[in-house]
């Protein structure tokens, strides 16, 4: 079970479940087949980017770290609706240390001896918004949002979306 997704791309505002193997290549199927979709939803190029970035790093720490190798599935739901794409992760794959995604940045080093990890969380967290973690009942769940905003009184198709300070 690699990747089980729907084939018909997701509708605005209807939530979408892909369920997959906590496998690097499953994980790279799923994101391919999820931001295909979203374009095919209209999701703009810009924010589909963010998305699978975000995502990339959240599932590949999943297989890396919540699993470390160990069979196990990852069930991601998303939801676009008004320009955002609001996504949740969950695993039973062992818990966060400190039950909290990490805060900070390895110490950088002179260039020929930076750590080839350790930048994933602080992607997700520059990239995202409404970041959201918590174990229960033996499942990580990891929530986020990404891409932008739209007023429900925006000017129609077309309109630039409008930002909501954070």
């Amino acid at each position: 079970m690699p990747c089980a997704m729907p084939s018909d791309p997701p509708d605005p505002g209807r939530e979408t479940r892909i369920v997959l193997a906590s496998d690097p290549m499953a994980v790279r199927e799923a994101l391919g087949r999820l931001v295909q979709a979203l374009r095919l939803q209209a999701l703009p190029d810009e924010d589909c980017g963010t998305a699978e970035i975000v995502l990339a790093e959240a599932l590949n720490n999943i297989v890396e770290h919540a699993y470390a190798a160990s069979p196990g599935e990852i069930e991601l739901t998303v939801t676009l609706s008004g320009g955002a794409l609001t996504c949740t992760i969950r695993d039973q794959g062992r818990p966060m240390p400190g039950a909290l995604p990490p805060g900070t940045l390895p110490p950088l080093a002179p260039p020929d001896h930076i750590p080839e990890g350790g930048f994933g969380w602080h992607l997700i967290r520059a990239l995202s918004r409404d970041l959201h973690y918590r174990r229960q009942d033996g499942h990580n769940l990891l929530s986020f949002r990404v891409g932008r905003e739209q007023s429900p009184t925006a000017a129609g198709p077309g309109a630039p979306p409008e930002t909501k300070p954070e």
